[in-house]
């Protein structure tokens, strides 16, 4: 039995599919199909073939983005750990509302032909479940998707938030859900998510198969032979609370030493959510006395507010400027570029 065979119990859009179907299918979407249905076809095509690997695309986050190596037995290995962790079975029901170009939606195609279970999929968009009646067990999602879709939640079981973090406001708004909501942590060279947690905990569970440590700067190294090969060393601030659980506090080339102090940009962040009704973020920008100093950036057209809205910042917290902006930049899967959007500013 090749590694890669289907499930017997895998549904496409609710038909039973065998290779040749699938093959022939991918086909036909790659030549008529819309650019999410060429990508999911290229998907097929790429899964079959006789290659161990396959290509993947960085998100980009903190650079340009690039294609990588990654063996198809680590994304098997992947989704048995996610179907562990989530209880999922085979006849479970799961919607592919996410592009495929990318690690989560390639990870919902390989769940699903992996595990058995019956996928729905949808053009890609911010409100994935609206005017769908079906219910289903399983869907992933980006943090705007979810918020767009808080009102149909009650049709899903169990959602998964990947592609970038989700913030305090939509979190509150979550944990009054009777869905079971999460929050992954993972990236694409980990084969999507090595840890989860729910909605209004403190701290991500790691996955099955998956050693964590924090290294001398404070930052996570993951050792998770099943999906990665080596030890990857990450740029993301930690408490290890147990050989189980972390806790993310930011990343670190987002820390702002100004003055002598550390500054945590996501924890500001999070301590302003509420009181600006705009996206937005902190930054550190070079200063010839502070060393760094911070900037608040917002997504909107220049306004006059309350100083009183600091008020919860330490002492330190406080920034030192706030620039507008009509538009900050992002990658495709919805992460903030802070360092895109200052620079794009400051060269106007």
């Amino acid at each position: 039995m090749k590694s890669y065979e289907i499930h017997p119990n895998f549904r496409l859009n609710g038909k039973k599919m065998t290779q040749d179907q699938l093959s022939h299918l991918a086909f036909d979407l790659i030549q008529d199909g819309e650019p999410y249905q060429q990508d999911l076809g290229k998907l097929f095509i790429q899964w079959f073939d006789q290659s161990k690997t396959m290509e993947l695309t960085t998100s980009g986050t903190t650079g340009e983005a690039k294609g990588i190596q990654i063996k198809k037995k680590a994304m098997i290995n992947s989704a048995r750990a996610t179907a562990d962790f989530f209880k999922l079975a085979a006849g479970d029901r799961a919607l592919l509302c996410l592009s495929t170009k990318y690690i989560g939606g390639k990870m919902m195609v390989i769940r699903a032909l992996t595990l058995g279970l019956e996928l729905d999929v949808v053009a890609p968009s911010s409100t994935p479940l609206l005017n769908n009646k079906e219910i289903y067990d399983f869907v992933a999602m980006v943090p705007m998707q979810v918020e767009n879709s808080i009102a149909e939640l009650d049709k899903v079981k169990t959602v998964i938030i990947g592609g970038a973090k989700v913030n305090a406001d939509l979190a509150m708004r979550l944990k009054e859900l009777d869905t079971a909501v999460f929050e992954t942590y993972g990236m694409t060279e980990t084969v999507s998510h090595i840890a989860a947690k729910k909605i209004g905990e403190p701290y991500f569970t790691i996955l099955p198969n998956v050693h964590i440590y924090a290294d001398e700067r404070g930052c996570l190294v993951i050792n998770a032979p099943k999906v990665a090969d080596g030890i990857l060393v990450t740029n993301d601030l930690v408490e290890v609370v147990n050989e189980h659980q972390f806790q993310w506090l930011g990343r670190i080339d987002n820390v702002v030493n100004s003055g002598g102090i550390k500054l945590f940009p996501e924890q500001i962040e999070a301590k302003l959510i509420g009181y600006i009704p705009s996206r937005f973020f902190v930054i550190g920008q070079e200063d010839e006395k502070l060393g760094e100093r911070l900037i608040l950036v917002i997504e909107s057209e220049p306004y006059e507010f309350d100083q009183d809205i600091f008020k919860g910042l330490g002492k330190f917290e406080k920034p030192k400027q706030i620039l507008f902006t009509s538009k900050i930049e992002e990658t495709a899967t919805g992460k903030l570029l802070r360092k895109q959007t200052l620079l794009n500013l400051v060269s106007i």
